[in-house]
């Protein structure tokens, strides 16, 4: 069966709509900013209809992304942030390589050893860790913590580099136990070597705060997925496109949803 199209009975032109998409993914705008923007150009683009816009293709748009990624080496820098939804501080995972490339991320309401575990298989299983000529563990399905997950052969991280939190030893050791890490991967409690993570959240922190929180996990997520590859996107994680190329990024969106430009 063919793929429908993605923007079909939409009341505006493709192209706008991923105009839209990719500035309030790139820029601290929010959804009234581009309302008023839009009607600059003499275009009447109501700022739910902007939210909604967001909601459905963000997601598609990560989605169409993770196949063209680059590989990241295999040192990873792994620290929490926070943001909030409907009033309540959640902790935002994530983890980017020695070169600061993105490697993933994940939103918990709790900041303990389960939540830490989920993020690392999250993490194992994302297209964005695959290591040129790394070391390659196959899977255990019958492990009780991964039977959601699909049978793959996982890039092993040689070296983690976590803070203080006590949630992280714990977490790498149970991976340890089920054979999901090898023994031989390191732990690192250094705090000043996480300089490079911490200093990366600003961009996600930078683009939340003119929303003033999420009203929902679901939205959050929806536009958190947005934020990070839109963010890899501009450090230039995706093949073809270098970094600062901006046109090479509105291309390469447009061409991802088969729209012309």
């Amino acid at each position: 069966m063919a793929e429908q199209h993605p923007f079909k009975w939409r009341h505006f032109e493709a192209d706008l709509i991923l105009l839209c998409v990719r500035w309030y993914l790139r820029y601290t705008l929010s959804y009234r900013d581009l309302e008023e923007m839009m009607r600059e150009r003499g275009l009447s683009v109501d700022h739910t209809t902007i939210y909604r816009w967001v909601q459905h293709y963000a997601p598609e748009l990560e989605k169409r992304c993770r196949p063209h990624l680059k590989a990241c080496n295999d040192s990873w820098r792994v620290d929490e942030t926070y943001i909030k939804i409907k009033k309540v501080w959640f902790y935002l995972y994530r983890a980017v390589d020695s070169d600061g490339q993105t490697l993933e991320f994940l939103v918990s309401s709790t900041r303990d050893a389960e939540a830490a575990k989920r993020f690392f298989l999250k993490a194992l299983h994302g297209p964005a860790c695959s290591v040129p000529h790394a070391r390659l563990l196959e899977e255990p399905v019958s492990q009780p913590t991964v039977s959601a997950l699909p049978t793959t052969t996982t890039p092993i991280p040689r070296v983690i580099n976590v803070d203080k939190n006590a949630a992280y030893p714990k977490a790498l050791a149970d991976l340890k136990v089920a054979g999901i890490l090898p023994e031989t991967v390191e732990l690192r409690q250094v705090k000043y070597l996480n300089n490079l993570i911490e200093q990366d959240h600003r961009f996600i922190k930078r683009l939340t705060k003119p929303g003033m929180g999420f009203f929902s996990f679901e939205t959050a997520w929806r536009t958190l997925e947005g934020y990070e590859v839109m963010n890899m996107m501009r450090k230039g994680q995706l093949q073809g496109v270098g970094k600062g190329d901006v046109r090479g990024q509105i291309a390469l969106v447009a061409k991802l949803f088969g729209v012309a430009v």
